[in-house]
């Protein structure tokens, strides 16, 4: 009897071990640069972002990374996106007299690998001319590491040109799906957090998609699947449907993947709001039709609240299925409710939504889309996550955004649109 209860405890000890091991070998962190430059260094100005912004050829390192790579600016920050497996890299930079000074991480979209990066543009090889605000060659060097190790292997891009023309008269969104990504692209935080919505900057992305559910008292909140489970959560008490439990039970027992709290709808949009310089959210309305009326108040006091900041935001309710139009209908003056539908055409006209997204499955669709387009609409593809389907779509569609989980990738192949 005691061996056989010491091989059924070895048992549960093999597979704990498993399992924990499949847990770290996922888990994303986020590699860090000992004794940083940058709390020496002078932010560089925003009017000579534009000098570094552009396309870059990746003339040593190209074989981790590809050929080419894309330099762009959000805010004080900046990204790299180059097209082998939608990598990005994390970047900041300060300049110490003429030199630029760039350090961060990168990060392959489709998998959890990565490695710090340590950069620089030297005074003559365009430091001083982007300082200066002066356009000229640009030559970024350096070197990367693969893991937590130190950066040594050799990384150097050549600038090429600026964004073309149609890139900068483009309108078109960069959308996150499920704020960034989803929990399993091994991202370093949880699908459908607040920090996650501050991390999506660097996929470049222009907006969200974030999931609403309805808790027990009617709360709206942001979470995905219609139950508490440890793909989502970490392990505890509660288990079972969202709507059985009140949103200060969730906000007190539940705590997402990587330990954030899962927040309201009604917070999340404050933050966006106040705290980032996205353009767009699309509101995915999960299943319960009744959160139409608990969620549009939100929505409206949310873009009371861009206006007021002088915000250029649109939020937008999204309309998936057939019962959800119903309930959309019969709200008070919904013609004046900005709306997504992800129905036909003809539904889209029905409930006067300005927006229209079907799946990518369906392909371009141009002569679907320039209909929309006749009649003052946007049109969003959603989900699209195959490099060659996405590069296709930009390239022959014309779409006003795509919605993806690699938004990384998008970012890439928009950009680099000549």
């Amino acid at each position: 009897m005691k061996r056989r209860s010491f091989h059924i405890v070895l048992l549960f000890l093999l597979l704990f071990t498993a399992l924990y091991s499949c847990i770290r070998e996922n888990d994303a962190f986020i590699p860090t640069t000992p004794n940083s430059i940058l709390t020496d260094g002078n932010p560089i100005p925003a009017d000579a972002h534009p000098l570094m912004e552009g396309v870059y050829a990746i003339t040593s390192g190209g074989e981790l990374f590809g050929p080419n790579a894309v330099l762009k600016w959000h805010g004080k920050d900046l990204s790299l996106f180059s097209e082998t497996q939608g990598c990005y890299f994390v970047m900041n930079a300060v300049h110490l007299d003429s030199v630029i000074f760039l350090e961060g991480y990168w990060r392959y979209s489709s998998n959890n690998k990565t490695g710090l990066v340590i950069l620089r543009i030297s005074k003559s090889k365009g430091g001083k001319n982007i300082l200066n605000k002066t356009p000229g060659a640009i030559i970024i060097q350096g070197t990367y590491s693969i893991g937590e190790a130190l950066p040594s292997t050799e990384l150097i891009m050549e600038y090429v040109r600026p964004f073309s023309q149609k890139v900068m008269d483009s309108k078109f969104y960069i959308m996150a799906h499920r704020s960034g990504g989803r929990n399993s692209d091994n991202l370093p935080f949880s699908e459908n957090s607040i920090e996650m919505i501050r991390y999506t900057k660097a996929f470049g992305t222009t907006g969200i998609e974030i999931d609403i559910r309805l808790t027990k008292d009617r709360v709206p909140m942001i979470y995905h699947d219609e139950d508490l489970n440890t793909l989502l959560t970490t392990k505890g008490p509660l288990i079972g449907a969202v709507e059985d439990y009140t949103f200060d039970q969730i906000s007190t027992y539940v705590r997402l993947l990587h330990g954030e709290k899962v927040p309201k709808l009604d917070d999340a949009l404050t933050f966006v709001v106040d705290s980032t310089e996205l353009k767009a959210v699309w509101l995915d309305m999960k299943d319960n039709p009744a959160a139409i009326k608990a969620v549009i108040p939100l929505q409206q006091k949310a873009l009371a609240r861009a206006r007021q900041a002088g915000r250029t935001l649109d939020i937008w309710i999204g309309l998936p299925t057939n019962a959800m139009i119903e309930e959309f209908l019969a709200y008070p003056n919904y013609k004046n409710i900005l709306a997504l539908c992800e129905l036909d055409p003809d539904d889209v006209r029905r409930t006067g939504a300005q927006v229209w997204s079907p799946r990518w499955t369906l392909g371009t669709q141009v002569d679907k889309v320039r209909e929309m387009h006749s009649e003052g609409r946007k049109v969003f593809c959603w989900t699209i996550d195959d490099q060659n389907f996405m590069k296709k779509f930009i390239q022959e569609g014309e779409f006003d955004g795509l919605l993806s989980n690699y938004s990384a990738m998008t970012s890439y192949y928009f950009y680099m649109q000549e």
